[in-house]
């Protein structure tokens, strides 16, 4: 798909693949009956909060849109799992690798990495399991907080078969008021795929 062809994108999406690999995941995403609905945002850098996460086929879903729009997203990792000749993998596919060792933090990390991109978009899930959850983890917000990076909501809609690109959440310097929010909005506007779970 040409860079200019789908309405989602913007000159400030970081970009990867090739056209047959846009056909490929755009072909994907028809024969399953899903489309990509909203735009991204006119922003460099953001957190992308994707939910609610209720299956396996989230990530088949999830990985043709990215495929079709050639979009380019990092991910967070251990730094454990990439070693040679599997780095090379994981670094293709997005992955940035955490040392959960280090007397820093996994905020403090991503803080630098962010502060060391001009371009860069980062992917999270804030249930972590495809399990029914209470509440979502922080994680995400105070990294947010710390780089100064917006959160990106992205939606998947079950009932409709789209994956909604939704909207930058508007946080409001509380992290639990901001994560009981963005899961409550979550919860009302999403059913996901196996609604029981979400």
């Amino acid at each position: 798909m040409a860079k200019k062809d789908h309405p989602a994108m913007n000159k400030h999406v970081p970009r990867k693949g090739t056209k047959i690999g846009s056909y490929f995941g755009s072909f994907i995403l028809n024969i399953m009956g899903w489309k990509i609905k909203g735009q991204f945002p006119n922003e460099k850098k953001i957190i992308i909060v994707g939910a609610p996460h209720t299956s396996n086929w989230d990530f088949i879903i999830a990985m043709s849109a990215v495929m079709a729009l050639r979009l380019k997203f990092k991910f967070m990792m251990k730094k454990q799992a990439f070693f040679w000749p599997f780095s090379i993998f994981w670094k293709y596919l997005g992955g940035v690798p955490i040392d959960r060792s280090r007397k820093n933090d996994i905020t403090t990390q991503m803080t630098e990495w962010f502060n060391s991109q001009d371009n860069a978009y980062l992917g999270l899930t804030p249930e972590g399991t495809r399990s029914k959850v209470l509440g979502y983890k922080k994680g995400y917000l105070r990294i947010a907080y710390a780089s100064e990076v917006p959160i990106f909501l992205i939606g998947i809609d079950g009932d409709n078969k789209e994956i909604s690109l939704d909207r930058i959440w508007p946080l409001c310097n509380d992290i639990k008021k901001d994560n009981d929010a963005i899961k409550a909005y979550f919860d009302k506007t999403y059913s996901g795929i196996r609604p029981e779970l979400g």
